[in-house]
């Protein structure tokens, strides 16, 4: 007869589980406060939300991982360098987008208690994502942020909100079909789901037949679930149509938060196989990272309203970046941080400067809230607005000294620096070709009379002072970002250096 095997409280190091923890307490004592007194003001919620999401913030930064990796929970928990660098990054993010809940009475989701709780779910969900590098776990936080991802989505409760939702869960629900098998068949050949187990089975079985085949198989179902989630080409579709049905500023968090949890994700699974020198993995990785910032470019050219624009041009960023992971180095791994750490704050900032010019009727076009149109001639209707979102345009675009040019510039000498001239040649000119783009914009707002289309229509709102605080500290980082870049280099090194993804 079998004895019980004995766990410990210690052995399990519950402590790794905290940051989850406290999101999900904060959403479940939200709910549990709405349940015993209903209809309470939002800035309740909002106050309660950003006090979790600190609390979460100090849990992450209170972990030592400078002498390697905690591992927790039946080891199915692993908190490393990489894992609290991308916890800070959706955490600073998080409180750059609940404050913009007490902007404005007009988007009733904030409203909701339920908005608050399944945004705190979804956090939790992202982080345990980033925290473990047991396929499982990592399949349960992606399920737990995607289902309350598409329901903050609907929460809209407009007609194209309802049908972004609905395109969504479609494809997240294609993604987590493709996620799954491509575990199945790899814990098939390895008999684990841990991907230091599967990386050391493959390297004992790989001369056996059929396992090459079958390493392949697997590989390419979690990469194209990947692709899904990150909206790579060809599966980039729904992302346009997403974004516009959303809120801006839930597009602009959408933009930024899951995807640098699926990057992680990402790194882990593809370095293990680069690593691992599976064949065909990094070229398959790089065709599709440089078919994406491409394509989406050339998307991005014709499009007629900003917002669509500004979701062409996430692909394109999202294409850089898969790029840098494509070439399994620590420089490049350290290139994915610090691009979208910066690429952060100015797409949060441009995707808010959609609120600020908001209208609650389609005055321009019979289709799209943002057209070019309402930009035009903002610099005399609203010339700080103009001034801002100019800003964040010549960030994106890598205009130095902005924000987004000092990740460019360090992506691509991680490309030169693996002996991969010709992709950094490709971002270069991917560079130039978005530039037109974000000028147009910038054409429109500073060289083209207003469109003033009905008599007395109100152009653009005022700005609240927890929306201008943000966009404050969004300014403030791309163009402030000159002066604090290389320490930021050198702190995001160090803690993606501290463990090895493969043992």
């Amino acid at each position: 007869m079998l004895e019980p095997v004995k766990v410990s409280l210690e052995s399990l190091n519950l402590i790794t589980l905290s940051p989850m923890l406290i999101a999900i307490a904060g959403g479940l004592v939200i709910l549990v406060i709405d349940l015993m007194k209903e209809n309470l003001d939002k800035t309740l919620y909002t106050m309660l939300t950003m006090l979790f999401l600190l609390m979460d913030l100090g849990a992450v930064l209170g972990f030592n991982v400078l002498d390697g990796g905690i591992k927790g929970f039946f080891d199915v928990m692993l908190i490393d360098g990489i894992s609290v660098v991308t916890q800070i990054l959706m955490i600073v993010a998080s409180l750059l987008f609940i404050p913009l809940g007490l902007t404005s009475s007009r988007f009733h989701e904030y409203s909701y208690a339920e908005f608050f709780a399944l945004f705190l779910f979804m956090l939790a969900g992202l982080q345990f994502m980033v925290s473990s590098d047991n396929l499982i776990l990592i399949f349960i936080g992606l399920e737990t942020a995607s289902l309350s991802l598409y329901t903050l989505i609907a929460l809209h409760n407009r007609a194209h909100s309802f049908e972004a939702a609905v395109k969504y869960f479609t494809m997240g629900a294609l993604a987590a079909g493709l996620f799954s098998m491509g575990s199945a068949i790899l814990y098939a050949i390895s008999g684990s789901l841990e991907l230091n187990e599967i990386a050391l089975a493959l390297v004992s079985r790989k001369e056996e037949a059929g396992i090459l085949a079958l390493t392949l198989g697997g590989a390419g179902f979690l990469l194209g679930a990947l692709a899904f989630k990150l909206s790579l080409f060809p599966f980039h579709t729904w992302a346009p149509d997403v974004y516009e049905g959303a809120s801006a500023p839930l597009a602009g968090y959408m933009s930024i938060v899951p995807k640098i949890a699926a990057f992680v994700v990402a790194m882990r699974i593809i370095e293990m196989f680069i690593l691992l020198q599976v064949p065909f993995i990094q070229d398959i990785v790089l065709v599709l990272s440089v078919a994406t910032m491409t394509l989406a470019n050339i998307m991005a050219l014709v499009q007629e309203d900003v917002k669509r624009m500004l979701a062409y041009s996430s692909i394109s960023h999202a294409g850089f970046v898969m790029a840098a992971i494509a070439l399994a180095t620590d420089k490049s791994n350290t290139a994915v941080f610090l691009y979208y750490g910066l690429f952060m704050f100015t797409n949060m900032g441009a995707f808010t400067m959609l609120w600020v010019s908001r209208h609650k009727d389609k005055v321009h076009h019979a289709r799209f809230d943002h057209p070019y149109e309402k930009f035009a001639g903002m610099i005399s209707i609203m010339p700080m607005g103009a001034v801002i979102m100019a800003l964040f345009m010549l960030s994106l675009a890598g205009v130095p000294p902005f924000s987004v040019f000092w990740g460019k510039l360090y992506l691509m000498s991680a490309a030169v620096d693996a002996d991969k001239w010709w992709l950094a040649l490709v971002m270069g000119a991917n560079s130039a070709i978005s530039a037109y783009y974000y000028l147009k914009l910038i054409v429109y707002m500073f060289l083209k009379e207003p469109v003033d289309v009905r008599e007395g229509n109100t152009v653009y709102y005022n700005a609240s002072k927890p929306l201008l605080t943000v966009l404050g500290i969004s300014v403030a980082v791309t163009v402030g970002s000159v002066f604090f870049t290389e320490p930021l280099i050198e702190s995001i090194t160090t803690m993606v250096q501290v463990t090895k993804l493969i043992p």
